[in-house]
C-alpha cells in the first residue's frame, strides 16, 4: 500500500489541531482540500481516522494508533528529501521574550524532549516586535506569552504549551511579607512595580484591572538586578514572577504563594500560517510529554485566574 505523504500530513494537522478549520489554516489549503485528503486516506486504510461530533473532531481508535507511525513517515519523507539535497536541515529559529520571567527554562525542556531537532535561539524585544520578525521569514517560531495585536493574530498559529502557578515577589518590610500565603486582594492596598514600561506588559495589567490593584509604577528594564534592588527598597510595593523562575537567594525579599485564585501565566509556541518548520512538529510532542508527566497544562477553573485571551 502507497501512502501519499499530503494526506499523511493532512490527518497529522487534524490531529494535532482538533479542527478542519485550524489544520487547513495551518497547512496553507481550503478546508475543503483538506477534507478531501482525509477523506482519500481514510478510504485507502478502509478505516475512520476520525470522529466526528457536535464537540468538535477526535482520534478514533485507528486514528490513535495511526499517529505516531504516521509522524514517523512524515519526518522520514523530511530526512529522504535533505538527503538528496546534500544539506543538512535548517536549525528552527525560534525567537523568545519576556526575559525577566526566563522563557528558556521551558524552551530548553521542550529541546531536551526532542532529540535531532536543531534549535537556533534568538531573543525578541517583545511580543509584537517577534510577530514583525515572524512574519518577514527572519524567524521560524515565536516563544513567550501570546496576546491579541489587531490585524495580526489571523496570520499566527498559536499552541498553548504551559499554564505556570504566579507568586508574589515584595520586600522583606511589606505588611504583608510574613504570610504564608496571599490572595490576589489581599495586594489591592499595594503598588504593583512593573519590571518595564506599563504599556509594554499585558499579564500584570490584566492582573491589577482584576483584583482592583490602582497604584501600579513602571520604569525602564534594566535588567533582574536593578529591578529586584528597586523593590527590595519599597516596602509597599510588589511585583509577580512565574514560580519557577529562579530567583536570587535575597534575603530583602520575600517570595509568597497567590491562591484563592491562583494566578496562571500562559507560555505559548507562535510561528506563520502555512509555514511551518519541520522542528515544530518535535517541540509540540516534547511538551506535550511535559503536559503529562510535569502537569504543564492543570488548570481548574475554580482554583486557578487566567486573563480571558489566555484560557485553553
Amino acid at each position: 500500500m502507497d501512502l501519499d505523504l499530503a494526506q499523511v500530513r493532512a490527518f497529522a494537522a487534524v490531529a494535532d489541531e482538533r479542527h478542519f478549520g485550524r489544520a487547513a489554516a495551518r497547512l496553507g489549503i481550503t478546508q475543503q482540500a483538506l477534507s478531501k485528503r482525509v477523506a482519500r486516506l481514510e478510504s485507502l486504510l478502509g478505516v475512520r481516522l476520525f470522529e466526528r461530533g457536535a464537540g468538535g473532531v477526535t482520534l478514533s481508535g485507528d486514528g490513535a494508533r495511526f499517529l505516531e507511525p504516521a509522524r514517523g513517515a512524515l519526518d522520514a519523507g523530511r530526512t529522504a528529501v535533505d538527503a538528496v539535497r546534500g544539506t543538512p536541515p535548517r536549525p528552527l529559529r525560534i525567537d523568545v521574550w519576556g526575559h525577566l520571567y526566563a522563557p528558556m527554562r521551558t524552551v530548553a525542556a521542550m529541546i531536551k524532549g526532542a532529540p535531532g531537532c536543531a534549535v537556533e535561539p534568538g531573543a525578541g524585544r517583545d511580543y509584537p516586535s517577534v510577530v514583525d520578525a515572524l512574519l518577514r521569514g527572519d524567524a521560524d517560531a515565536g516563544f513567550g506569552r501570546v496576546h491579541a495585536l489587531p490585524d495580526q493574530d489571523r496570520d499566527l498559529v498559536r499552541r498553548l504549551v504551559r499554564l505556570e502557578p504566579v507568586d508574589a515577589v515584595l520586600s522583606a518590610r511589606h505588611p504583608l511579607a510574613g504570610a504564608d500565603s496571599l490572595r490576589p486582594a489581599d495586594l489591592r492596598d499595594s503598588t504593583l512595580r512593573y519590571p518595564a514600561e506599563t504599556v509594554r506588559l499585558d499579564f500584570l495589567t490584566r492582573f491589577a484591572d482584576r483584583f482592583g490593584i490602582v497604584s501600579r509604577r513602571g520604569g525602564p528594564n534594566l535588567g533582574l538586578e536593578s529591578f529586584l534592588d528597586r523593590l527590595r527598597d519599597e516596602p509597599g510595593q510588589f511585583t509577580l514572577f512565574p514560580a519557577d523562575v529562579p530567583l536570587p537567594d535575597d534575603p530583602g525579599l520575600r517570595v509568597v504563594p497567590l491562591v484563592d485564585p491562583t494566578p496562571l501565566y500562559a507560555w505559548s509556541l507562535v510561528w506563520p500560517t502555512g509555514r511551518e518548520h519541520p522542528g515544530i512538529a518535535g517541540l509540540l510532542r516534547a511538551a506535550a510529554r511535559s503536559a503529562g508527566t510535569r502537569r504543564w497544562l492543570d488548570h481548574d477553573p475554580v482554583r486557578d485566574w487566567l486573563p480571558d485571551t489566555d484560557r485553553p
